[in-house]
């Protein structure tokens, strides 16, 4: 197999290069010497960035893209085996590796390496940490999954060892990752399309600890139930953290909220109060997610005041209870969830931000995940005042038909919610005007492109 060296720079092309994940390295081996090109099926505001910076995009993926003097091509999932550029990487012999696997080859390039892995919670968790090391000028390159405000993209390219990342399960993605720090925040189902069952998935959370370099570190959060399986003391140091317990290694306790929802509490160390922490994010998940972030930066020496500092500072990554803005007096509020879990999370952190009327504008994400989870998606929504559903992001699938949002429409009428089934997201747009009034929070929500709907509201 090809291995990337930085030490010895070469071309390589990415079939996918506009991706948020692709892009981000392709920036990063352009930055260390490499000459990259690639191809996208469209031109957006991505690829642009990859142009200014002197990186050739192809708006088609055609076999004549693909020429002889490419040492290596990167390829995402998406990109099935007869792809026209990947079919003639083949012919003509050049090497090939998945996304997941080129980012396990760099990784491997820096000696201080962080993978924050779970079935959510990665990327707040990702550019948390980030501020912090940011806040303590330990000059990162980090890796996250949406936009951190701190640094205005998802990647940044820093000069010293340390390497910051999330860690996806799906497709086995992160078992290509040999991390010195390896973060798991939760192990729930998830990716049922993939996975067989939770058994499956819990097995490969512990693979993904096998990797960790000898000498490294899994931080772990103490409630996964059963977490001892995840450990192997031979090989690594284990942390645990979670809330309210002091047989944890760190621990959140007398956790409150301020006005605006942010948490704060006393911080515990092997069962010693260490100092009072204060957040600039919502939710008892964040303050959860916090407790992970400290133990990350204690290990990398990071000072209690530089750790308060960074913590103090991060409000959030984008889409991530995002604050869009306000119009005719209600709040609007954008939030990537898309797990029964990340939701009830939101919807029970924004119940302690200030409102009237709590909405929440839901687009079921993906038919496989709806179907698997249906019942549960219904009770994390019954936390909102008013619901709206829209129809299913179908994503990487196609429709299936066992399954649709009136589906999820009827089981929240079970539960007695007032929920509105509306397709369409101009007439989305209409019902909320006429029906939102001054002092309410509408959160948009869902992994697709629910986003819009805030969007288009405070674009009028």
């Amino acid at each position: 197999m090809f291995h990337i060296d930085f030490n010895k720079p070469c071309n390589i092309y990415f079939i996918g290069i506009g991706g948020i994940s692709m892009s981000g390295f392709a920036h990063l081996l352009h930055a260390s010497g490499f000459t990259i090109s690639g191809s996208d099926q469209t031109k957006s505001d991505i690829t642009r960035k990859l142009e200014a910076e002197g990186i050739h995009v192809n708006y088609s993926q055609i076999g004549e893209n693909i020429t002889k003097d490419l040492d290596l091509i990167v390829y995402t999932a998406a990109i099935h085996p007869d792809n026209p550029e990947f079919v003639a990487a083949k012919e003509l012999g050049i090497p090939a590796i998945d996304r997941a696997e080129m980012v396990g080859q760099v990784m491997a390039n820096y000696e201080n390496s962080i993978a924050i892995s779970g079935t959510h919670g990665k990327t707040t968790t990702t550019s948390m940490i980030s501020q912090i090391y940011l806040a303590a000028d330990m000059d990162p390159t980090i890796s996250v999954g949406g936009i951190l405000k701190a640094i205005d993209s998802n990647i940044r390219i820093g000069k010293s060892e340390n390497f910051i990342t999330e860690a996806c399960e799906y497709t086995n993605s992160f078992l290509k990752f040999k991390p010195l720090v390896s973060i798991i925040l939760n192990v729930e189902e998830d990716h049922l399309d993939f996975f067989k069952d939770i058994n499956d998935i819990r097995n490969s959370f512990k693979l993904f600890t096998n990797n960790i370099k000898k000498g490294g570190y899994l931080i772990i959060n103490g409630e996964i139930d059963n977490y001892t399986i995840f450990e192997d003391d031979a090989n690594y140091t284990t942390f645990t953290y979670g809330l309210d317990n002091k047989a944890f290694n760190y621990t959140a306790c007398n956790i409150t909220f301020n006005d605006n929802g942010f948490g704060e509490y006393d911080l515990y160390k092997n069962g010693e109060f260490v100092s009072h922490i204060r957040l600039g994010v919502v939710g008892i998940h964040n303050v959860s997610n916090s407790l992970a972030a400290i133990a990350t930066a204690q290990i990398a020496g990071i000072s209690l005041d530089k750790i308060q500092e960074g913590l103090l500072g991060f409000n959030g990554a984008k889409r991530r209870f995002e604050y869009k803005g306000t119009v005719n007096g209600f709040d609007i509020i954008d939030d990537y969830a898309h797990h029964p879990t990340e939701i009830e999370a939101t919807l029970k952190a924004a119940a302690k931000y200030p409102h009237k009327t709590l909405w929440c504008v839901f687009q079921p994400h993906t038919y496989t995940r709806t179907k698997a989870f249906l019942k549960d998606f219904a009770r994390a929504l019954s936390h909102a005042d008013r619901v709206i559903i829209t129809d299913i992001y179908a994503a990487r699938e196609k429709p299936t038909g066992d399954i649709s949002s009136l589906d999820l429409v009827k089981e929240l009428q079970k539960l007695d919610v007032k929920v509105e089934y509306i397709p369409d997201f101009d007439e989305i747009n209409k019902y909320l005007i006429n029906n939102c009034i001054n002092g309410d929070v509408l959160i948009t929500m869902g992994a697709g492109n629910v986003v819009d709907i805030g969007e288009q509201l405070l674009a009028k």
